[in-house]
């Protein structure tokens, strides 16, 4: 819940601007006011614009609610399922995230699909284990590839405070996520979904975490409100 109009258009613009021949995908999820205007402002460039939400009913009685229908009428391409904040700001359950990812894709959305686990939950040493549950009931049973699907890593003690987990502990949630999607149905199949991470990743720290195997990119939060640091965290990458 950032930025009105010109300066929401002037990030997207930028970030096009500057990041024209990345070596990467860049997305930016603007919020649904300016949704819009930034697909338009962007058509034509190689940045995707994605949705940070939406409701899992095609239409109804849903006041305030977007659909996935909406987001990609409105020009969206990807969508953000099942953030921490609204996980747990919110009260969403995975039954719901499941829901939702559902809905996306049968719009033709890309799902990116948030999952991570509380700084009580790792304390308890149950990281592993939640990022299993949260996978099992957030993803569903069809229409998950890499085409379709993102999953992207979020510790929820992690985010907007500046800690990360240590590069050692990264990959192993990355490596359990990667294994524990190969044992489902997908099999082979998981080697295609990207992973990505999205806890404070930041220009200082964006080419290790970036550098970890089975990292195959940030979910950017603070560090996306500037154009600068978003592409040098793109820059990172190609290194």
């Amino acid at each position: 819940m950032n930025m009105l109009a010109a300066d929401g258009l002037a990030l997207a613009a930028a970030i096009a601007e500057g990041g024209g021949n990345s070596a990467c995908d860049l997305l930016v999820c603007p919020p649904s006011t300016i949704l819009r205007p930034v697909t338009e402002a962007l058509s034509g460039s190689s940045v995707a614009v994605g949705g940070q939400d939406c409701h899992e009913a095609e239409n109804g009685a849903y006041t305030g609610d977007l659909s996935a229908v909406m987001v990609r009428d409105a020009g969206a391409s990807h969508v953000i399922l099942g953030h921490s904040e609204r996980r747990h700001g919110l009260g969403e359950s995975d039954a719901r995230v499941r829901a939702k990812t559902e809905a996306a894709l049968a719009a033709g959305l890309v799902a990116i699909v948030c999952i991570g686990e509380t700084e009580a939950e790792r304390d308890a040493g149950q990281t592993l284990d939640v990022l299993s549950r949260q996978l099992d009931g957030s993803l569903p049973d069809v229409g998950v590839d890499g085409s379709t699907t993102v999953i992207a890593y979020e510790p929820v003690w992690a985010i907007g405070t500046g800690r990360t987990p240590t590069l050692d502990e990264v990959a192993a949630a990355h490596a359990h996520m990667r294994s524990h999607l190969g044992a489902g149905a997908l099999g082979a199949a998981a080697l295609d979904i990207r992973l990505l991470y999205g806890g404070s990743m930041k220009p200082d720290n964006a080419a290790d975490l970036l550098s970890v195997a089975d990292v195959d990119g940030g979910l950017i939060g603070g560090a996306s409100l500037a154009a600068d640091s978003f592409l040098a965290i793109a820059a990172a990458s190609a290194a």
